[in-house]
């Protein structure tokens, strides 16, 4: 499933950072296609090439032509470049105000909108035969690869082989790696085709192989089901066809923002705790705007920055969403920017401090002062990246100062001062 993708390849709590926007040093969606990526050629590895040597011979046990199998890994090789992206993979968590800023930046609403319009007799028919919206398509191809411009460019084939190789996780990698043959002993690609991220998801809405065997249609009609094209159709369709099948109710929103009453139970919140939105009103719980609920179906209200944050009631489609990637901020800007795709604005409620008890905008001026002094943050998006925090310890070096690198109050001040 793609949601175990997610947890598997990228122990995600929230989105997949690849590329890099503003002072948040972090993008959603997989590198630039056709960028050239350091370590990621092949490299002579006699373990390697024993490992191959053996699943060559599982692979065709399980059915795989020999010809698939052997113009597959012509040209596949170990990539010490995967090895160290699995092992040094992003730990921490964003939280859903910084994750929003990046996920529903003015540049992805605008570039987002442009692609509506762009595909949007395309996106019509999709949403005519899958019953999903084509602002919900289109936010999914936002997130996964900035609207088809960060697809990946790693050779599959040579990935998930290194990573199966490797042994980490082998026997997920080893399964991938399978389904990718199958892929193209089908004829849906070429080996030199079939690129993508380092963690083998593909396309311009990032498919694993599993879910592309499960998932993918051909909507073009063209005989191949082929995600990997400059015109998106399949890859739209796919996604399209993977939300109907997990369970997508056309018409029903993912959830909206409410506006909770003084002394709200916050026990009563959490996904699984759905309630009429009759209920939830007589609770005291409006819109966002302060209207009355509309009835959408039971709902359950969620708290994803606790209590102080902004507070959402969620519907089905949340959980068709997390199918996708079941992390909560992930559903959330998908859901999110769809909204914003069709005219919404955004989020009213305000975000709590962060752990260093600075505001956004606290952040935001944090990286204007920084650029004014000399320490370029690469933007003021409040976001606070490898881009920004190379700033701080620039200016903390400067000034003689611990290097830490970490925003604070004390150091906004003194940047004022």
């Amino acid at each position: 499933m793609q949601e175990k993708r997610r947890a598997l390849i990228l122990g995600l709590g929230a989105l997949w950072l690849g590329g890099c926007v503003g002072g948040g040093g972090g993008a959603v969606g997989a590198l630039v296609s056709g960028a050239p990526e350091p370590g990621m050629s092949p490299v002579p590895n006699a373990g390697f090439d024993a490992w191959v040597a053996g699943y060559k011979s599982r692979a065709a046990g399980l059915g795989l032509a020999q010809t698939t199998i052997d113009t597959a890994f012509r040209n596949a090789g170990f990539l010490p470049g995967v090895i160290e992206r699995d092992r040094n993979q992003t730990e921490f968590k964003r939280s859903l105000e910084d994750y929003l800023a990046i996920a529903a930046s003015p540049e992805r609403v605008a570039k987002g909108r442009a692609a509506l319009a762009r595909h949007r007799g395309t996106l019509a028919a999709i949403e005519s035969r899958y019953g999903v919206e084509a602002e919900v398509i289109t936010a999914v191809w936002g997130l996964e690869s900035q609207y088809g411009e960060r697809r990946g460019s790693i050779p599959i084939i040579s990935a998930l082989s290194t990573l199966a190789y490797e042994g980490r996780r082998g026997a997920f990698f080893e399964q991938q790696l399978t389904a990718a043959l199958r892929i193209l002993q089908n004829g849906d690609t070429t080996p030199a085709n079939m690129v993508g991220s380092w963690a083998g998801a593909m396309g311009h809405t990032q498919f694993i192989p599993t879910s592309y065997l499960e998932f993918a249609v051909d909507f073009t009609g063209d005989g191949r089901r082929d995600i990997w094209s400059d015109d998106p159709s399949d890859a739209l369709a796919s996604t399209a066809a993977y939300l109907s099948r997990s369970g997508w109710r056309k018409g029903q929103p993912w959830g909206i923002e409410v506006r909770l009453p003084a002394g709200f139970n916050t026990g009563v919140t959490g996904r699984g705790k759905g309630r009429s939105a009759e209920a939830w009103s007589g609770l005291g719980v409006t819109t966002a705007e302060g209207g009355r609920l509309p009835n959408h179906g039971a709902g359950s209200i969620i708290l994803p920055q606790g209590a102080n944050g902004p507070a959402f009631l969620i519907f089905n489609n949340f959980n068709a969403i997390a199918r996708y990637n079941n992390a909560v901020n992930y559903v959330i800007g998908v859901g999110h920017l769809s909204d914003r795709l069709r005219g919404g604005g955004p989020i009213r409620g305000s975000f709590p401090p962060d752990a260093m008890g600075m505001t956004m905008s606290d952040r935001q001026e944090l990286q204007r002062r920084l650029t004014a002094a000399g320490f370029d943050t690469g933007g003021s998006d409040g976001v606070i990246g490898g881009k920004t925090r190379a700033a701080i310890e620039a200016f903390q070096r400067s000034r003689g100062l611990p290097v830490t690198g970490e925003p604070s109050r004390e150091l906004l001040q003194m940047l004022r001062g």
